[in-house]
């Protein structure tokens, strides 16, 4: 039998759910029954186990009454012995029939599942990089998790407790008004007081585990901020131990009040579902002993046995249909969290007949391109330059100017609102796009490194690489020195995002990474910004051979790097405000003047220092 809802499960909806329930339409469950298209010979296999488990689960109650007639009262051994094996074999033929529903049940969730999750996680992966800035990340995390496991509970409990409920229901009020209607009646019109104390209980409980939940997150959040390194340096050095031991034993006392008064909402509703559970049978035997010895004399002990268990059976599945409303629109507001992501258009996408060119050279060409993430703010406007293959340039300005995002536009990570970037001479939006991000290797502020080994990392470039390339790359990359030095050499673990190793390490390791990608076209997007200067000099000497073999863009603040390219656009508020080479731009007293003396300045006399 399904599991009822009441003070175990949330038999209503919160405010919140209230305020966002979905609208359930024809073409919502269209969509939704088309997932379970693909398994309708399990799902008819088990809405058949449900009807015959639901069937059989009834017969024991009805046995019952023949065992005590005609069995124990007619004093008929060996009938009353058939009728208790009968049963008994009942019993076992529904559990088992009920055991492989579930293993069929789950078997369809669980590939149901295993469908929206691929197709979630491939829809994912095609959208533009502006959808992962603009979206909560635990929101996008929570749809491809916590939702869709809410949805394989739809389909393994709500789907099936509807059916099996309402056939249990149906078969119980029929086989009841066959023995006696006048019994069934008060049976019926006693049912629905049953579920009056447990859909009180059921809320009264749940609002106290929902405070009990708020109380844990509070303390939860009390241990996070005072028992970590830097909580803890904070606490001792303004000398608030006794402040926040007292606050903390505050939320813990109240999280004790909060657990006994769950604790006895629960004791006293059993209290109170036991006594109401009471009530029915005995208002049975009261009727029905009226009924037997003062007006039916046909009507048996066994009778009155069987509408009894009849009505304990009826329990359980009204109580459940009562509250599959909720469940109901809970399953259909999962569906439509995780519809909402697979109705959202792809924007980055290869064109019809994309071209994949047979060699490609670096060339890249910026042609009156207009940029902007929101309709009410320009990033971009009429930017226009050319690299040319073997060439290097220099992109300077000052922060929030548009400088990342003209970089970010080339391997179409976004696409341009207006205007044209072309490589090779060619449209990026008509190239295809797995060709075009292969030539293009980007080393960025922000390294991200897999958790896994140092060989994981780097073979994620080149699944196929040897152990001499993995060695020559790291050489290159001006790491390997670090690596020897590692007990596990490449096979060293870098953590989780890389923590095990130093922000100049993690950095070197993606140059080396990007080496073995072997790009036409690499770009720096100030890769040494926010390390100390002994790591940005080493990431400075694995850079340079890179700028002057090959075709290069560089996003920096570090002097030596902005001289080493061919020529130096300098960005203000999205347009290109001046361009040239470094002497000619000092001599012009312009932003790049201003850049050079507050910034560029600096970085050269820590240059100077070493």
């Amino acid at each position: 039998m399904p599991p009822m809802g009441g003070p175990m499960g949330r038999g209503y909806l919160t405010e919140e759910e209230k305020a966002n329930k979905p609208k359930v339409t024809l073409p919502l469950l269209k969509r939704i029954f088309s997932y379970l298209l693909p398994y309708w010979k399990q799902l008819a296999i088990v809405l058949g186990c449900i009807v015959i488990s639901s069937v059989l689960g009834l017969l024991p109650s009805v046995l019952t009454g023949k065992i005590i007639d005609e069995g124990l009262i007619g004093q008929n051994l060996k009938l009353l012995i058939i009728l208790i094996l009968a049963s008994l074999g009942v019993s076992l033929g529904s559990n088992l029939i009920q055991v492989a529903e579930s293993y069929l049940n789950n078997w369809i969730a669980q590939h149901i599942t295993f469908d929206l999750r691929n197709k979630m996680y491939s829809h994912l992966q095609k959208m533009s990089q502006g959808f992962f800035t603009s979206n909560n990340q635990g929101d996008i995390i929570t749809r491809m998790t916590s939702d869709i496991s809410g949805v394989e509970r739809v389909i393994t409990s709500t789907f099936t407790s509807i059916l099996s409920n309402s056939i249990t229901l149906i078969c119980a009020v029929v086989i009841m008004y066959r023995e006696n209607w006048i019994l069934a009646t008060v049976g019926v019109l006693i049912t629905p007081l049953f579920t009056i104390p447990t859909r009180w209980a059921g809320k009264t409980r749940w609002t106290l585990t929902r405070e009990a939940q708020e109380c844990n997150d509070e303390i939860n959040g009390i241990l996070n901020e005072t028992l970590s390194v830097s909580g803890q340096l904070l606490v001792k050095l303004f000398g608030k131990e006794e402040y926040e031991y007292n606050r903390y034993e505050k939320a813990n006392k109240r999280m004790i009040r909060l657990h006994i008064k769950e604790s006895m909402a629960g004791r006293w509703f059993r209290v109170v579902i036991n006594t109401f559970s009471s009530v029915g049978p005995m208002l049975l035997y009261l009727v029905g002993g009226i009924l037997m010895m003062k007006y039916n004399s046909s009507l048996s002990v066994g009778d009155i046995t069987v509408l009894v268990a009849l009505l304990g059976r009826m329990y359980g599945p009204v109580n459940s249909l009562l509250n599959i409303q909720v469940e109901w629109i809970r399953s259909m507001a999962l569906f439509t969290r995780i519809f909402e992501y697979f109705d959202m258009p792809v924007e980055i996408k290869n064109a019809e007949n994309a071209i994949i060119p047979k060699q490609a050279n670096g060339n890249v060409e910026f042609k009156h391109v207009e940029f902007s993430y929101t309709p009410e703010r320009k990033i971009l406007n009429d930017i226009n330059f050319e690299l040319k293959s073997g060439n290097s340039i220099a992109i300077v300005g000052p922060s929030g100017s548009g400088k990342s995002t003209i970089i970010n536009l080339i391997p179409r990570l976004y696409d341009v609102c207006a205007g044209q970037v072309t490589f090779d001479g060619v449209d990026v939006r008509d190239l295809d796009l797995d060709f075009l991000r292969e030539k293009i290797g980007i080393v960025s502020q922000e390294t991200y490194l897999f958790n896994g080994t140092i060989r994981e990392n780097l073979l994620y470039a080149k699944p196929d690489a040897t152990e001499e390339e993995l060695i020559e790359a790291c050489k290159k990359a001006n790491i390997y020195d670090f690596v020897a030095s590692q007990e596990a050499g490449l096979d060293t673990m870098v953590g989780n995002r890389g923590l095990k190793l130093s922000g100049g390490e993690k950095q070197r390791i993606s140059i080396a990474r990007i080496l073995l990608k072997n790009p036409v076209l690499f770009i720096f997007d100030e890769a040494t910004s926010a390390l100390d200067s002994i790591s940005e000099s080493k990431i400075q000497e694995a850079i340079d051979p890179i700028i002057h073999s090959r075709t290069s863009i560089l996003i920096a603040h570090r002097l030596s790097t902005i001289l080493a390219a061919d020529e130096i656009l300098v960005i203000k508020d999205g347009k290109i405000a001046e361009r040239g080479v470094h002497s000619e731009l000092v001599k012009a007293g312009g932003i790049y003047t201003e850049l050079y003396e507050t910034q560029f300045g600096k970085a050269l006399e820590k240059e100077d220092d070493k």
